[in-house]
């Protein structure tokens, strides 16, 4: 499955799920996330919902930076997530929780 364009966005928000599911709340979010000056674009994954500060179930890549979930309040906030981090060199390191 590909992704749908969520309009009506300066930075361009990649839906990957059904763009009608999303909650009014959840697309206004999105919607605004995407029109930060310093965002490059959005993410959206199947489990999207409203949040508080950003929609949970999104990805957003700023000026050499990515926020995945950047909601930092509720319990769902990288709950449990580990990452790794691949350097331009190739040189990989582990992310703590």
């Amino acid at each position: 499955m590909g992704f749908t364009p969520l309009a009506g966005t300066r930075a361009p928000v990649r839906v990957w799920t059904d763009p009608y599911a999303i909650e009014p709340q959840a697309a206004k979010q999105l919607r605004n996330i995407g029109a930060l000056p310093w965002v490059q674009g959005v993410a959206v994954m199947p489990d999207v919902h409203f949040g508080k500060g950003a929609t949970v179930g999104s990805v957003i890549a700023m000026r050499q930076a990515v926020s995945p979930a950047a909601v930092g309040v509720g319990g769902q906030a990288l709950c449990r997530s580990s990452s790794r981090v691949t350097s331009a060199a190739g040189c990989r390191r582990s992310v703590p929780r």
